[in-house]
């Protein structure tokens, strides 16, 4: 499996991916998730998507952010045909790298409270819950963040 970047020329295997992923939630929802609506293109041109190959296949995928004093998950997405592998943790791990090679001491991330088996994930992964709030774009919807601390590069 090959990690890179995302191009212009991958916006839609992007969107269809997120798709594919989000839809049990969005079937749980009534709505798609924040990630379903996003636009990614200018996520791509910023460099903030990362794809998870299995030769011709995409696999998975990660948008991550670059901040001063974090680095924050905004969706972290897995083609179904690939789910129940590990996956989502090798995306979990390479935040955690990109992190440390940003120098900054933790990632973050915020995830649906209705989501109960991500946030049992990110939990056993090392993350903690550091609050909950009204999701600002979703009425009557709650966000849990979490955060967990990263070592310092190598």
């Amino acid at each position: 499996m090959t990690l890179r970047r995302a191009l212009a020329g991958d916006l839609q295997a992007v969107v269809s991916l997120t798709t594919e992923a989000y839809a049990p939630y969005t079937a749980l929802f009534g709505a798609p998730p924040i990630p379903v609506t996003e636009d990614y293109a200018p996520r791509i041109e910023r460099g903030e998507i990362w794809l998870l190959e299995e030769g011709p296949e995409l696999a998975g995928l990660i948008v991550l952010e670059r901040h001063p004093d974090h680095a924050m998950i905004f969706s972290v997405a897995v083609t179904p045909a690939f789910q129940g592998k590990g996956l989502g943790i090798r995306l979990l791990n390479f935040a955690d790298e990109q992190a440390r090679s940003w120098h900054v001491p933790e990632v973050r991330l915020y995830t649906n409270s209705r989501m109960e088996r991500n946030i049992a994930l990110y939990s056993a992964y090392g993350y903690r819950e550091t609050g909950r709030r009204p999701n600002p774009y979703r009425p009557g919807w709650a966000v849990v963040d979490m955060a967990k601390p990263v070592g310092k590069a190598a």
